[in-house]
Formats: C-alpha cells, structure tokens, sequence
C-alpha cells in the first residue's frame, strides 16, 4: 500500500508542472488552434518541440506567442495574443519545448 501511495505520488509531482502549463495554454485559449498531439489549425504542440529541439529558442518562441507570426507553418497566420503576459509566453514557450 504505501509503495502504491509513494509511486503515485510521485507521478503527481512529475506531472503537476506539465498539466499545469496546458491549463494555462487552456485559460489563455491557445487550444482554440492548438493541441498536443494533433494538428488543428495551428501546429501540434509536439510538433513544435520535435522542430526545435536542441535550439535556445525560448525568447524566440515567447515572442511569436505574444506578437504572432507568420509563414513558419503554412499560410494561416497566428494572430497576437497581448493578454498574455511575458512570463506567461516564457512559461507556455518552455512547456511546449518539453514536449518531446
């Protein structure tokens, strides 16, 4: 019983930062275009942590977030998302580069 109880407790704590980081991608409605695993209008998330890999991109990914971008993925542009803040873009940027 109490090597049940530890093992889930630490699958919690491993995964607490990472469903956190998707509930705030969720509150700031980057999953009205994106998801994880699958293309929706935008690409899958681990799509873009499989095309970046290795890369110090962090600043780079937290910029389009807030100012947009375009031309990186396809025609449709991503529009720019100024209700979230740098720290959130940094945070949502790092989460979605650990999706391997």
């Amino acid at each position: 019983m109490k090597r049940t109880l530890f093992a889930l407790f630490a699958t919690v704590l491993v995964a607490a930062p990472a469903l956190a980081d998707q509930a705030l991608a969720q509150k700031k409605n980057c999953m009205a275009c994106h998801a994880v695993e699958k293309k929706v209008v935008g690409p899958a998330y681990k799509d873009v942590a499989k095309k970046y890999a290795g890369q110090d991109v962090i600043a780079k990914l937290a910029n389009k977030v807030k100012q947009g971008g375009s031309g990186v993925w396809g025609a449709i542009p991503m529009p720019a998302n100024p209700q979230v803040s740098d720290a959130e873009a940094k945070q949502l940027a790092t989460w979605v580069l650990s999706l391997k």
